[in-house]
């Protein structure tokens, strides 16, 4: 529970909120909400899908942490090197045009 309580706080922070913002968002006690980042209380569904809802943010998010941004990362990659073979497809096939115009004599 505590790595949920340390996603929760990465992203009461990246908004900018205080504890005592937060919790006021959420109607809870501010110590209410600490105990929830610290991991001493446990969640239930509900008061999760309440966090993120709002700090607008997945709930997958809240369980595992940015996870998708190392996967984003990986697949961005991936999609450049398919580009740069797209590209040199590409201008090898430019390369048969301009090889066919010259034999047509064009």
């Amino acid at each position: 529970m505590k790595s949920i309580g340390q996603n929760i706080k990465k992203s009461r922070v990246a908004l900018g909120l205080s504890q005592a913002d937060a919790a006021k968002k959420l109607n809870i006690s501010t110590p209410g909400f600490c105990k929830i980042e610290t991991g001493q209380t446990d969640l239930n569904v509900s008061r999760l899908l309440q966090i993120a809802k709002t700090f607008k943010v997945p709930v997958m998010e809240l369980l595992c942490g940015k996870q998708e941004e190392s996967n984003s990362s990986e697949e961005i990659i991936t999609l450049r090197q398919d580009i740069l073979e797209k590209e040199e497809e590409i201008n090898k096939l430019r390369k048969k045009v301009i090889d066919l115009y010259d034999k047509l004599g064009m």
